[in-house]
């Protein structure tokens, strides 16, 4: 029985090295993303009407970051950076476009 317990520990502890790919933001179209996101004016709401829901962080000065992506071709995304404030309007626009070394999706 010890033996067992010492593999499933060792188990756990090397599964806790092991990485997974990060989740991607919602795709949406370059374009269209461009042309409704203003900074200074698109409201939360606005995003979420027009793009939906997408993976964010929440700081603790109520500051947002949400992260959208676009198709950039040959299985890549070009990451599309919001800066949401406190009262949840976008503040400031990224876009990072795809690395050489990004994986293809």
């Amino acid at each position: 029985m010890k033996p067992f317990v010492t593999l499933f520990a060792a188990a756990l502890l090397l599964g806790g090295c092991a990485t997974s790919p990060n989740e991607p933001g919602k795709i949406v179209a370059e374009d269209r993303f461009s042309q409704a996101v203003v900074p200074g004016r698109t409201t939360r709401a606005e995003l979420l009407a027009a793009f939906g829901p997408t993976r964010n962080v929440v700081f603790d000065s109520g500051y947002e970051a949400w992260l959208y992506e676009a198709n950039a071709g040959a299985g890549r995304h070009t990451e599309l950076v919001l800066l949401l404030d406190p009262a949840g309007v976008v503040r400031k626009m990224r876009r990072r476009p795809p690395y050489p070394t990004d994986p293809q999706r």
